[in-house]
């Protein structure tokens, strides 16, 4: 079945401030992750940590995720544009952040909260790692939502047909689309949700993994290092299907730049699970006297 995508990216408008799908999804991240580190937190699963702590950790992850996301966009994939207009780095309502560049913010906010607890960065991540799938699969979401980082076409009969993908459909009116739509005379550009595969592989699968994975107490550095490698080997293999970036191959007719930078993360993975043979495991401490503060 071929599925002609029509969704608004706006969700609402409040006078003249409009509101983004994009921009409810990660609301939605941010709330998702608080309320299952909230859950980990109580079953102390970052002993010495209380809410308050938990909350002031996740301020700092927050602010990371979109200071790093956007910024690591404009770098990797719009340095150009970022160029020829630097406020484009502020107009994240529209669109347009990075996993990688958040990731290096979210160590960077964690590491600052981290040496002011004197915790081992590594305890930290591996508590934090669980929490954020379902929040990358709502931002993928948002991307389907809004219409961008479509897939490849798909040759078959099946796939989603973006306008906004086709030059030719992008000034037609509305209802002229339709019509072609109707008659299958669009069928020929039916793409790969591969915003969808994303958030399939990289939000429902690495959660549920990462999720039941920590349930218990695991070597240090174990359950970073899954995350590092699923999440490195998924979008390696979703990139085969999806766009690159700017249409443009780094290498081979086929190597996006989004496989480039997962590269590094699977190397990750891979030493962090190594590491974690002989490393210690970190037991809980369930949090009681704090909850009344928190």
């Amino acid at each position: 079945m071929i599925y002609l995508h029509h969704i608004d990216p706006i969700a609402f408008s409040l006078g003249p401030v409009q509101v983004h799908w994009y921009g409810l999804m990660y609301l939605l991240a941010f709330f998702t992750a608080w309320s299952l580190g909230r859950v980990r937190i109580r079953a102390g699963r970052l002993p010495g940590v209380d809410m308050n702590g938990f909350s002031d950790l996740l301020f700092y992850a927050m602010l990371g995720v979109v200071i790093g996301g956007r910024v690591g966009y404009m770098l990797f994939y719009a340095f150009g544009d970022f160029i020829a207009n630097p406020l484009l780095l502020f107009k994240v309502w529209e669109g347009g952040m990075s996993f990688h560049g958040g990731l290096l913010g979210v160590l960077a906010g964690s590491l600052w909260w981290v040496r002011r607890q004197r915790l081992h960065f590594f305890d930290v991540m591996d508590f934090i790692a669980p929490l954020v799938p379902l929040g990358l699969g709502f931002g993928r979401l948002g991307n389907y939502i809004g219409g961008e980082l479509w897939g490849k076409y798909t040759g078959s009969d099946w796939g989603v047909i973006f306008p906004r993908a086709e030059a030719a459909l992008q000034n037609l009116p509305w209802e002229q689309v339709q019509a072609q739509y109707a008659s299958g005379a669009l069928n020929a550009l039916a793409r790969h949700p591969s915003q969808l595969y994303e958030a399939f592989l990289e939000g429902v699968v690495m959660f549920a993994v990462l999720w039941l994975y920590s349930a218990k107490p695991r070597a240090r550095y174990a359950v970073s290092g899954l995350f590092a490698l699923l999440y490195g080997v998924f979008r390696f293999l979703i990139e085969f299907v999806r766009m690159p970036d700017n249409g443009l191959y780094v290498a081979f007719g086929w190597l996006t730049r989004g496989q480039i930078l997962s590269l590094p993360l699977i190397a990750l993975g891979l030493w962090l699970l190594w590491l974690s043979r002989r490393a210690p495991v970190l037991q809980p401490a369930p949090v009681v006297a704090t909850e009344k503060t928190a």
